[in-house]
């Protein structure tokens, strides 16, 4: 069960890091869409994992990995937005969403089915 504080900080770490990837990030990923899904973070509120959906490209493991290493500038960006908030600027962790993929999957074979 996540307490009021962690929900509170997940949204706003989930608009401030939509808002990166779209404002200050928006060359660096090639075109690629980029939309944060949610944000986990831990009861201690030193991890944030953030979940997004990856669409116009090809291969979404090498976006993955661009993502990965373009962290600290993430963080930077991030901290910039909610250092009078927090204590300390949690360490980010990146997952793809690939709920959007299985939903479609489920979608397609009942259509076969």
């Amino acid at each position: 069960m996540e307490t009021t504080r962690q929900l509170k900080l997940a949204r706003q770490i989930q608009k401030d890091v939509g808002e990166i990837f779209e404002q200050e990030l928006r060359g660096v990923f090639s075109g690629a869409l980029i939309t944060v899904t949610k944000v986990h973070v831990t009861k201690d509120l030193s991890i944030a994992r953030v979940y997004f959906s990856l669409f116009g490209v090809q291969n979404k493991k090498d976006l993955l990995e661009k993502v990965k290493t373009h962290k600290p500038e993430i963080r930077y960006h991030l901290g910039n937005r909610i250092r009078k908030q927090v204590r300390s600027i949690p360490d980010l962790e990146f997952f793809e969403d690939d709920s959007l993929d299985y939903i479609e999957n489920i979608e397609r074979l009942l259509k076969n089915g």
